[in-house]
């Protein structure tokens, strides 16, 4: 007797489902692990395999024909035609707001299109749901996380699929579960315990667990939105590899990016959205980054990092000897009319730092200083009352309600402003909102559309909005210009600079290396909890930076650290 996994190996050429077909529990438990079997371990021949690519080199797993979709007030996408074939990466790029993230959810069940035509294989589809998409083969990880926060890494990997055992009254199998999760984590590489609740991880982890959850399923499609946008370079390296693998067995990927740099290493072709139409498709070859920029934006960048002279004033912020989970004895001070730069990996204490200066959590030991007075009991309320503004990492769980409208979440720190009494004054709050909506370019149809309905570029744009409504000079930004395309990157360097023109100091939180080099005007180095280097921004070298971040002693260190990854 075959299983479904061993008949799928068999056949590579047979779809994995047909639109009408759903897959059962039991088949889909017994092909789940479809695409973690080592290189060695494949039965094929070289010559066969070569055979098998030079066949499916040319034929198009997915067909995405004329795609239109509309939202109220928005034209979405606009005669949308975008292609995949068996054994390819295909780059999809543009703008926050071109156009990506309907088309990828329209594939994965998530929108119905307006019109036109999905074909899987040749044959036509319609995808009604999520879970049809998945039964056709679809697997997407979205840059926004999608896992439950009370469940553990082993459930959420397997959720909708749990292995069973039992007829009559079936019950998670749980030793079959933990062993195919421990296969899947260590096929990526992941340093993870299957029992460890998802809410204790860290973004990074979450992740690769998304990663991994679309790994483990059955699936020939697969979508990655900025998966790269939290990791490590050990990671970044773990994943490329992992889409190399897909590609040798014959999957389509499609990936979506901001980080240009990375389509050389990943893709074979690039499709360009601008104002949801399709600008072009390249070979990888000719997608030079200024030209996919050009395409991208209709525009060229005359600065990636336009930083500005403004005079130092006082000293706003002092963090003397602060210990606590994560912390050992930080000391570090921030002036009016400067960018201090935070550089650390992952892990190495600059969220914990951010939110012990916010009060988010309480400090052991040390000292914090706002504006020259010593804070005994600092927590978010009187935080924001002294004129501290946080954007955090995960602007879509933390800094904003998504729920609620544009107008709502702008205000959400400033009502008493906007308010008689209990009362808000509606009137006022609009004409205080579409200030900051106006000054800061947001892109959004109305004051009230919800803003889980607007681009990442233009959600980060509402979160310092309403940081700027409260009055904040102090201003810290946790990884600000994650997930956003090079164009609001540069708008969001320019809302930072108008703040420090304003009087305010910014304490920006940066994975980029080049953005902390190119827009801080000091940098400080944490590692292990504890501020390591820090240098003004004109002395400072990428080398010596990265030396500090990753405790190495020369930058001939480094360079053997990266040499050795290349290899």
């Amino acid at each position: 007797m075959v299983c479904a996994a061993c008949a799928y190996h068999a056949e590579p050429s047979v779809r994995a489902v047909s639109a009408q077909r759903t897959v059962s529990p039991q088949k889909r438990d017994c092909a789940s692990i479809y695409f973690l079997e080592q290189s060695s371990s494949s039965e094929k021949s070289e010559g066969m395999a070569a055979m098998d690519k030079d066949e499916s080199s040319d034929r198009l797993l997915l067909e995405m024909r004329h795609i239109s979709k509309s939202f109220p007030g928005v034209h979405a996408l606009q005669d949308v035609s975008f292609d995949l074939k068996a054994g390819e990466v295909h780059a999809l790029v543009g703008e926050n707001g071109a156009g990506k993230s309907t088309l990828i959810k329209i594939l994965s069940g998530v929108y119905t299109l307006d019109s036109g035509t999905i074909l899987i294989d040749g044959e036509p589809v319609e995808v009604r749901d999520p879970a049809h998409a998945k039964a056709l083969g679809v697997a997407t990880v979205y840059q926004e996380l999608n896992l439950v926060p009370h469940m553990t890494v082993m459930e959420n990997l397997f959720l909708g699929h749990l292995p069973t055992r039992g007829s009559l009254l079936p019950f998670v199998h749980w030793k079959a579960l933990r062993d195919k999760t421990i296969e899947v984590l260590k096929y990526l590489d992941v340093d993870l315990r299957p029992d460890v609740p998802i809410k204790v991880l860290g973004v990074a982890q979450k992740q690769m667990v998304e990663i991994a959850k679309a790994v483990s399923a059955k699936a020939r499609i697969f979508v990655f939105d900025e998966p790269t946008s939290a990791l490590t370079g050990k990671e970044v390296d773990n994943l490329f590899r992992l889409i190399r693998r897909l590609k040798e067995r014959g999957a389509g990927v499609i990936y979506i990016s901001h980080r240009l740099a990375e389509l050389k290493q990943v893709a074979d072709r690039v499709t360009v959205l601008r104002d949801g139409k399709v600008v072009g498709t390249l070979d990888i070859a000719q997608a030079h980054r200024e030209t996919v920029t050009r395409m991208m934006l209709g525009r060229e960048i005359s600065t990636q990092f336009p930083r500005v002279n403004v005079p130092r004033g006082d000293e706003v912020l002092a963090v003397e000897l602060v210990t606590r989970t994560g912390l050992r004895g930080v000391n570090l001070r921030l002036r009016r009319g400067e960018i201090l730069g935070l550089f650390g990996l992952i892990g190495s204490g600059r969220t914990e730092l951010a939110r012990a200066i916010l009060g988010a959590d309480p400090i052991e030991r040390g000292k914090i200083k706002v504006k020259g007075k010593e804070v005994a009991r600092l927590a978010p309320g009187s935080a924001v009352a002294m004129g501290i503004g946080y954007l955090p990492e995960e602007r879509r769980t933390a800094g904003l309600v998504l729920g609620f409208c544009v107008r709502d979440n702008i205000t959400l720190a400033s009502l008493p402003a906007v308010s008689r009494g209990i009362v808000i004054d509606h009137k006022a709050e609009a004409q205080v909102a579409q200030k900051y909506v106006s000054s800061l370019a947001i892109k959004t149809p109305k004051l009230s559309t919800p803003t889980r309905a607007l681009s990442g570029g233009n959600q980060q744009k509402v979160v310092l909005a309403k940081w700027m409504c409260a009055g904040s000079d102090i201003v810290i930004f946790d990884e600000p210009t994650r997930g956003i395309d090079v164009g609001a990157k540069v708008e969001v360097y320019h809302l930072m600079n108008e703040l420090l023109s304003g009087g305010a100091a910014i304490l920006m939180i940066s994975s980029e290396l080049p953005e902390v080099m190119g827009m801080s005007d000091r940098i400080a180095v944490m590692r292990e909890g504890q501020i390591v280097l820090e240098v003004d921004a004109a002395e400072a070298d990428q080398e010596k930076v990265l030396c500090a971040a990753l405790g190495l002693e020369t930058p001939a260190d480094v360079e053997a650290c990266v040499v050795g990854r290349e290899n």
